[in-house]
């Protein structure tokens, strides 16, 4: 993660006019957070809380669409003009809304599961004096239900997103460029 950031070394100030590269700095950001949570949840205490729940969920969409999906997205906005003959992307601005859409996306799907499992893993070991459970499943699930409307809406823009990118590229890809004809040389 460091290496990638320190990539940028010099060049932070294009971090303003480039949302291509916001992706991929925001997936970078995304994977150091991803890696050191992963085993963390693996010392026995913390795994005693998060098991089955869905934090678990949350940590993984981390890595899947924080790391894994905008480093991808980040790279494909930065090939498809290249591999197509153009000089860019349809719309940069589309690309910049796209940006926001999934980091915002990410930040709700993913926060709304890590409260929900610390939430879950709580009711879950809460026992009555007498040693029986304090709350059944279902009422951890109910207990569940805002996080996972927050969850959808998070969902949402990502799916949003994905779809202005989809039209970006379309664009793209028909776009017709200028040919510039020169003249033949005489003989």
């Amino acid at each position: 993660m460091i290496n990638g950031m320190m990539t940028l070394t010099g060049a932070w100030h294009k971090l303003r006019t480039d949302p291509t590269l916001r992706f991929l700095v925001v997936a970078l950001s995304f994977y150091g957070m991803s890696t050191f949570e992963g085993p963390m949840m693996a010392i026995k205490t913390v795994n005693a809380l998060s098991h089955y729940t869905d934090w678990t969920i949350g940590h993984v969409h981390a890595g899947a669409l924080g790391w894994v999906a905008m480093i991808t997205i980040g790279s494909m906005y930065h090939l498809i003009p290249r591999v197509f003959g153009r000089t860019e992307m349809h719309s940069v601005n589309l690309i910049a809304v796209h940006f926001w859409l999934a980091t915002i996306g990410t930040v709700l799907y993913i926060a709304s599961m890590w409260v929900n499992g610390i939430m879950q893993g709580l009711m879950w070991r809460a026992i009555n004096p007498d040693g029986t459970l304090m709350y059944t499943f279902i009422e951890s699930v109910e207990a569940s239900a805002p996080g996972y409307f927050v969850r959808l809406i998070g969902g949402l823009f990502w799916v949003t997103g994905m779809l202005i990118m989809a039209f970006n590229v379309y664009m793209t890809v028909k776009r017709r460029e200028a040919i510039s004809h020169s003249a033949p040389q005489a003989a």
